[in-house]
């Protein structure tokens, strides 16, 4: 396909590069030192210049767009440059954006701003965050199958039971299968012999049960999450807290801004809005911040954040969860103990590019930054899976796959070497990006 990228930040950049292997990738910015360095470090074509001006984006070969992404860090923009791409062509378009109120008049509308696909980097980052709280132990939370699956990214601790077994050893739970490992930034497509480190992580596929049940025995000091503070009265602040209060819960959200927080307890009715500074140690501990399952941190600047995490674990907060705003400071905050960070751009690059992969999928999610995909397949009655064993299909695959989880008629099928795949089954594999393609085709 040939798609056209609006914006060359970390979230256009991203995108490129996660879909320039197997498209023909354009960008388009204003800032000639972004499109310099995107020239130089992926291989894609970019071109200075403004998106929402049609002749820019005819440059950019908007007469054989299948797609146009406009993603630059301004709502505005990005749906003018959506509208701007539809006069006279019909590409599909995506826009990107941070305002919800765009996202709930899009929602109304059909093609409202001349938009077909739109993502909201708040309401994503907000729903991330609550994915996570309902796995106390888990980093990373996505579903399949409607709700049926779930997978999920655990740490394993130095002295964790399965550190230092193979997963035929240790993958003996029902309702799951360990379908890959993270050790030292390198995702591994495993096999009954592969060793499970003490420090990887586990990406874990099976039923939400099973995943609830597995998460308690990773950690089992970890309470269900029921206390939760949110730090900062910011957009995803208050989005999370909206989140939570849907679920049944009372959030509580700490604020400095006088004005802002009597607003944000006029708009959220179930939450206790409190204003004061969140680095005051006293205070914290006077409101039991101490005591909290969940402590999510949201602040204009990263420093600041870091602060507040930190403060929050070391008066003894079970978990934090920090929004990073600069994703090259992620690992950053979880190396100094920040249980998980998040970055904005980064799941939204991650969410437009699961969509435009989408196409020959039922579902996809990305691992260790793109490294490999956990993907939802629909098996046809002409597919080599269909009617045999896993044990045998799995080995004429032209790359390592793991089946971590079928569907069968709105039901969850546990797969083992054994299980015979059915036409109409719902299977979802884990392969490396690289050989997404090839995989796909053969199945």
């Amino acid at each position: 396909m040939h798609i056209v990228v609006i914006g060359a930040g970390e979230v256009g950049s991203s995108i490129a590069a996660d879909l320039s292997e197997t498209h023909d990738i354009v960008v388009v910015d204003l800032d000639p030192d972004r499109v310099e360095s995107l020239t130089f470090s992926e291989d894609v074509l970019a071109i200075e210049g403004d998106g929402t001006s049609l002749s820019v984006l005819e440059e950019a070969g908007l007469d054989e767009a299948d797609i146009v992404i406009a993603c630059t860090d301004d709502d505005e923009t990005n749906l003018v440059a959506c509208s701007t791409a539809k006069v006279g062509y019909d590409p599909f378009t995506i826009a990107r954006v941070r305002n919800t109120s765009f996202l709930e008049t899009w929602h109304r509308g059909v093609r409202v701003f001349n938009v077909d696909f739109m993502v909201c980097t708040n309401l994503l980052t907000a729903e991330s965050i609550v994915r996570m709280a309902g796995l106390p132990a888990a980093r990373d939370v996505d579903t399949f199958a409607e709700g049926i699956v779930q997978m999920a990214e655990f740490e394993v601790a130095p002295d964790s039971p399965i550190a230092t077994q193979r997963i035929s050893e240790a993958d003996q739970y029902e309702a799951l299968t360990f379908a890959g490992i993270i050790h030292e930034g390198e995702v591994i497509i495993p096999d009954g012999d592969t060793v499970i480190e003490g420090g990887a992580r586990l990406v874990v596929i099976g039923t939400p049960e099973s995943l609830r049940e597995f998460a308690s025995e990773m950690a089992p000091e970890a309470h269900r999450t029921k206390e939760v503070v949110i730090i900062g009265g910011d957009a995803i602040g208050e989005e999370t807290a909206r989140l939570f209060q849907e679920r049944g819960l009372t959030p509580r959200l700490i604020d400095n801004d006088e004005d802002h927080t009597q607003t944000l307890a006029e708009r959220l009715s179930d939450t206790v809005v409190m204003c004061h500074d969140a680095t005051d140690v006293e205070f914290l501990i006077r409101e039991h911040v101490d005591k909290a399952d969940l402590v999510v941190v949201s602040l204009d600047s990263d420093e600041r954040t870091l602060l507040a995490s930190l403060l929050a674990k070391q008066i003894g907060s079970s978990r934090t969860v920090a929004v990073v705003e600069t994703g090259e400071y992620v690992q950053l905050f979880e190396a100094v103990g920040i249980d998980v960070a998040i970055n904005p751009r980064e799941v939204t690059a991650e969410e437009i590019t699961r969509f435009t992969r989408e196409q020959h999928t039922e579902n996809v999610a990305l691992i260790e930054s793109d490294q490999a995909e956990v993907i939802e397949v629909e098996v046809t009655p002409d597919s080599p899976l269909a009617g045999r064993p896993i044990k045998d299909t799995v080995e004429e695959l032209p790359a390592p796959v793991v089946i971590g989880a079928i569907t069968r008629a709105g039901a969850f099928v546990t797969p083992r070497g054994e299980t015979v795949v059915e036409a109409g089954d719902h299977v979802v594999i884990l392969v490396s990006t690289g050989v997404v393609d090839t995989v796909l085709d053969a199945i």
